[in-house]
């Protein structure tokens, strides 16, 4: 949650904008690294007016070779596991945080369907959290359409980088209404704890 003037909490604040407003006040940055959501993570940060304070920017990397390429992510992982697993969630994120000098650096991969991939059903999800202390993922198996299913992503992963950059505690908001991103602001039922990988070297 984010505060508004007089300190009073605003129950109402997504995700996205309550980020946004704990890593303006810390001076921190933020880089977006995304496979099925395709940039919706990045737009949904850019919602909130003051978002260039902190969002450095991403990469849309559906293909694996864009995963290596602009990423880092091991060719060698990805031949053993595909691109729908943790592990490449984690390298995604560590990736784009060192690519783009960014404190905390978030990635999504995963199926959104309507169909299955690589052996894995719609719905398949991973998300992961990189930062200074290092990377927290969490798996999710996800229902509805490939639109719900994207949004869903979405939500959990800018709940995850809440959890791990420490947002959730009260901070100030930025000067303009916050509010700028609907239907993200509710939990999803079940969401499983994180795992958490050590610092990236």
């Amino acid at each position: 949650m984010v505060t508004d003037g007089s300190g009073t909490r605003d129950a109402s604040a997504t995700p996205g904008a309550t980020l946004v407003a704990h890593l303006t006040t810390h001076g921190e940055t933020l880089a977006c690294a995304e496979s099925l959501t395709a940039g919706l993570v990045a737009a949904t940060v850019a919602d909130t007016p003051g978002a260039s304070a902190v969002l450095l920017g991403g990469v849309v990397a559906y293909s694996a070779d864009v995963k290596v390429g602009l990423l880092d992510v091991s060719a060698g992982l990805l031949a053993r596991v595909g691109t729908v697993d943790p592990r490449v969630a984690v390298a995604m994120a560590e990736g784009v945080r060192r690519r783009l000098g960014a404190t905390w650096g978030v990635a999504t991969t995963g199926v959104a369907g309507p169909g299955s991939s690589e052996g894995k059903p719609a719905g398949t999800v991973h998300v992961a959290v990189a930062g200074p202390s290092g990377t927290a993922t969490r798996s999710l198996e996800l229902n509805g359409t490939r639109a719900a299913i994207r949004s869903a992503s979405v939500a959990a992963v800018l709940r995850l980088a809440v959890e791990e950059t420490g947002a959730t505690s009260p901070t100030p908001a930025p000067a303009a209404d916050p509010r700028g991103t609907v239907g993200l602001s509710e939990p999803l039922d079940g969401d499983p704890a994180p795992g958490r990988t050590g610092p990236a070297t």
